[in-house]
């Protein structure tokens, strides 16, 4: 990423198609940025998810997810399709970004800059697996990383939250 320029400001898409980026998409909120999937042992994490969003919302805080079918094509769906299964089974209230490749040479930009980051462990890399999670502060700075198996409502997440909330 060019100097100077916040991953806020990267070009990402809604998932109704429309261009966007994160910055306009959630102001100057914390961001928890997360890689989801509908058919997926851990697509029950939506549900900690959406309490977070909840529960941070009003405090300067959003959920953002990222739809991608590379692991075992456990998001199938067309952009529909999936929005109509969060809103229904989970009742998803938070951004959903279009379906992108978080590893590989068709990486979205977004994840180019988001896989720079090091999890708790120290380690850095292609994303393991679907709702890997980052933290991205209201500057746009990634302040954390958390491993797939992770739940949304583990205390490290909640504390790291916390510590990020603008206000």
């Amino acid at each position: 990423m060019s100097a100077g320029v916040s991953i806020r400001e990267i070009p990402v898409k809604t998932l109704a198609d429309e261009p966007t980026t994160l910055a306009e998409l959630a102001g100057d909120k914390a961001l928890l940025v997360v890689n989801v999937a509908s058919k997926c042992g851990l697509t029950p994490q939506y549900t900690g998810l959406v309490e977070l969003q909840q529960t941070y919302g009003p405090r300067g805080f959003s959920v953002v997810g990222v739809p991608c079918n590379q692991f075992m094509g456990q998001e199938p769906g067309s952009a529909e399709e999936i929005a109509e299964f969060c809103s229904t089974t989970y009742g998803v209230d938070f951004p959903l970004l279009e379906k992108v490749d978080v590893n590989g040479e068709a990486r979205h930009p977004l994840y180019q800059e988001l896989v720079e980051t090091a999890d708790a462990e120290g380690a850095a890399g292609d994303i393991q697996w679907n709702f890997e999670k980052f933290l991205v502060d209201a500057k746009g700075e990634v302040v954390g990383r958390f491993r797939p198996r992770t739940e949304p409502k583990d205390a490290a997440v909640i504390a790291a939250i916390e510590a990020v909330l603008p206000q």
